[in-house]
């Protein structure tokens, strides 16, 4: 894993993968633990690292943008990918993969 750093690209994946997980927990554990078990500390401390990951998912791929030269419509993309729950699994699929050299 710790290859993934050493590029741009990498880090985008590495964080856009953090970043889906952590939605994922935040909607499916950490809310249902606020609205059906009156828990709410878990939302705030999965809430704030997840905001802090989409915050660093988006600065990194407007990194990647600008580094790579990539279209207008596949950073769109990558943006809206980040607000759809699963999404950054799919961006990473089908617009992050390393091109061949």
């Amino acid at each position: 894993m710790l290859h993934l750093l050493q590029t741009a690209l990498g880090r985008l994946r590495l964080v856009g993968f953090l970043e889906g997980v952590s939605f994922l927990v935040l909607l499916l554990i950490a809310m249902p633990l606020k609205y059906l078990a009156g828990q709410p500390a878990a939302v705030r401390m999965v809430g704030m690292a997840h905001g802090l990951l989409f915050v660093l998912y988006v600065f990194l791929l407007i990194q990647n943008t600008i580094e790579h030269g990539w279209s207008w419509r596949k950073a769109a993309l990558g943006f809206v990918a980040s607000l759809v729950p699963l999404g950054t699994f799919w961006a990473d699929r089908r617009l992050f993969r390393p091109t061949p050299s």
